[in-house]
């Protein structure tokens, strides 16, 4: 017989996969876009270049979106009921750490709160404090220690736990406070992809990042070679409809080609 080995499911991929589930069901139009990146690139090495306090292009990259969705509102909101929208000031940014928990690569959420207010540094900071941080098998989605009722949920069989989550999506406000209103997750942090992946989330608005690779691209009818980014963005159509979402797409291409808020880091 061949020789197999049992590994332990970490506690921490459970909620994944019931998170997966719901998110099937969310009504996301996908958006893929390929973006050049050189621009931003450049500005974000000649920055670290002459400040003491660095800067990581997954940093950059979240504020310009929380920019971009500040000026737009609605594709960070979250339906209520039927016909109402529940617009939070505040952009509270989801964001998948892998750690090491036992011996394994586990994928934990990061809450970046107002994300659209703090600087790039600071977010920077976040990241780098979450990278680092000793984590063990308890500590949980939400990014904080596992409690009495957390503990509970991983008790309970998948339609019971799936039913918290669908529960806490009907209830904006709960949603909001446990992980935020927009998820960004990073294939490209943990290897070297090319091409598109399109994640699955239950937040209003999601963004893939792949890897960033160097392609010939035309400019001004010139063959160049340029660093390119893949992106998808997923959009909940129940809270904005396809115009308001082909301006916000535009705008933001645009503000990441750009280097947007690269000058005044």
């Amino acid at each position: 017989m061949t020789k197999y080995k049992i590994q332990k499911f970490p506690k921490s991929r459970i909620a994944t996969l019931d998170i997966c589930e719901i998110g099937k069901r969310k009504h996301h139009v996908t958006g893929l876009i390929e973006l050049d990146i050189s621009k931003s690139r450049e500005k974000i090495r000649q920055y670290n270049r002459n400040s003491s306090t660095k800067i990581s292009f997954t940093a950059w990259i979240i504020n310009v979106i929380c920019s971009t969705i500040s000026k737009y509102e609605t594709p960070s909101s979250y339906l209520k009921g039927k016909n109402k929208l529940i617009i939070f000031d505040d952009i509270n940014v989801s964001i998948i750490v892998e750690k090491d928990i036992n011996g394994q690569k586990v994928p934990i959420p990061l809450i970046i709160e107002k994300a659209n207010e703090i600087s790039i540094e600071a977010i920077s900071i976040q990241i780098n404090n979450a990278k680092n941080k000793q984590l063990t098998n308890n500590d949980i989605v939400l990014q904080k220690k596992a409690d009495r009722l957390e503990r509970i949920y991983y008790m309970l069989p998948g339609f019971l736990r799936r039913s918290v989550w669908k529960y806490i999506l009907r209830h904006p406000k709960l949603a909001f406070s446990k992980m935020g209103n927009v998820a960004i997750t990073s294939i490209g942090m943990m290897g070297q992809i090319k091409g598109w992946f399109i994640p699955i989330s239950i937040h209003p608005i999601c963004f893939g990042l792949g890897s960033i690779i160097k392609k010939p691209i035309i400019i001004d009818d010139k063959i160049e070679i340029r660093e390119m980014l893949n992106m998808s963005i997923l959009i909940d159509h129940d809270v904005i409809d396809g115009a308001i979402m082909a301006r916000f797409i535009s705008e933001l291409t645009r503000n990441i080609e750009n280097g947007m808020n690269l000058g005044v880091c």
